[in-house]
């Protein structure tokens, strides 16, 4: 449910400006990220809670910082990592020792496939994932069978709600194996070949996982989109099911991996699947503001330093360009939350370079005071970011950085 007590919603002026307060004498400069401990404790066990008992595997893409990674796997409820691209997956299986590596998308980098291919002890913890039996031919191409270890392998399941023959479509366009055919088809193509163990598959409903159903001022639309939810979940857990136990007639599988942070609680609900997926809910971004059944806490931040005072209502900050992916709109721009009543104006919005804003609070900030924003998902910020500051609250509520650690870009790595 969404927090009513916390110190962001009871007292956003001392949260905010506590962590203003906290980076400036840490001496930070901007763009400075900052991630508040205790907010994270908060999404770490409304995750977990959420699950009910399912275990999470982290979706690395929503934090891209390493250490955030390997503490949260450390915890109970939490079981692996889905990652985004095979590099990454190689990393973290070497260089954090994470045993349990699923790759999240098909992959064709040949160089990259190359590596991890001559890794006996990456390839027993990296599973990669297919749709099509050319990604297997990829894999062959690059190192046949008998030139390199088995490789584990997923088969990931389209979840999106088809309708109308097919002509209605809600979800997103990834998979092709839809159907429990398809899927037994797929299954028996992997355990044909050589050098190949079928120990997984995966599917994200994306329609449940990635869209808000209580977006404010929009009832109707909210109606409908929890309606297409129910529907769609409904008719997933019967497809998945039957196509699971297609699956696991062809060969023992290990795990299966569905859902996201947004649908959590449907998600377990499904008894075919071993483990669920969630990034975002970690940090909070503020796309997720819009669910009905959960709030995150706004674990990151960022904060931008103000360069210039072109009115007495504008004022112009450094950087702040920092756009989700997803279709283009202002719910996929970061959103100015500290000072409060700050808006983008609509001509430039976020820029590249700088960012103009307007509103009453522009009266009182000075050249060089420091504005802060929430991301809209999580993986944009700390694509952008060499370091995070860990900021702590003693029991007097006093917020100190007790630690910067670096992101992915920070430990020198940029994967996609």
């Amino acid at each position: 449910m969404p927090p009513t007590r916390s110190p962001y919603v009871t007292d956003p002026a001392d949260y905010w400006g506590g962590i203003d307060d906290a980076v400036r004498r840490a001496g930070l400069d901007s763009p400075v990220l900052a991630l508040d401990l205790g907010a994270l404790e908060h999404n770490i066990a409304d995750l977990r809670a959420r699950a009910g008992g399912v275990p999470i595997r982290v979706a690395s893409k929503s934090l891209r910082v390493r250490s955030v990674i390997d503490d949260v796997l450390g915890r109970d409820g939490f079981a692996g990592v889905l990652a985004y691209d095979v590099a990454e997956a190689h990393w973290l299986a070497t260089e954090s020792g994470i045993t349990d590596v699923l790759l999240g998308y098909p992959t064709v980098r040949r160089g990259a496939l190359e590596r991890l291919l001559a890794d006996e002890t990456a390839c027993k913890r990296v599973t990669l994932l297919i749709d099509d039996p050319a990604q297997l031919d990829i894999v062959d191409d690059v190192a046949a069978a008998g030139r390199r270890p088995e490789v584990r392998i997923a088969i990931d399941l389209d979840a999106s709600l088809r309708a109308a023959a097919g002509h209605v479509h809600v979800g997103v366009r990834r998979s092709p194996v839809h159907t429990v055919e398809q899927a037994r088809s797929l299954a028996r193509t992997v355990v044909a070949r050589d050098g190949f163990r079928l120990v997984g598959a995966m599917s994200y409903e994306a329609q449940v996982a990635g869209v808000g159903n209580e977006v404010a001022g929009k009832l109707l639309t909210n109606t409908a989109v929890q309606t297409m939810q129910a529907v769609s979940m409904l008719e997933l857990r019967r497809r998945r099911g039957k196509a699971i136990a297609a699956l696991r007639e062809v060969a023992d599988l290990e795990f299966v991996n569905a859902g996201g942070t947004g649908s959590l609680e449907e998600t377990a609900k499904d008894r075919a699947i071993t483990d669920i997926a969630a990034g975002s809910g970690f940090f909070g971004g503020h796309l997720f503001d819009t669910y009905r059944h959960f709030r995150p806490a706004p674990a990151l931040s960022f904060g931008l330093d103000v360069l210039r005072r072109p009115d007495d209502e504008i004022v112009t900050c450094a950087g702040g360009g920092w756009i989700a992916s997803g279709p283009p709109g202002p719910d996929r721009l970061p959103k100015p939350v500290w000072p409060a009543g700050l808006q983008f104006i609509g001509t430039e919005a976020a820029g590249e370079v700088q960012t103009p804003l307007r509103g009453s609070a522009a009266r009182s900030l000075t050249v060089g005071d420091r504005v802060w924003f929430r991301h809209t998902k999580s993986g944009e910020v700390c694509e952008r970011s060499e370091s995070v500051a860990l900021i702590e609250r003693d029991s007097a509520g006093r917020a100190d950085v007790v630690e910067v650690v670096p992101t992915y870009r920070g430990e020198g790595k940029c994967f996609l």
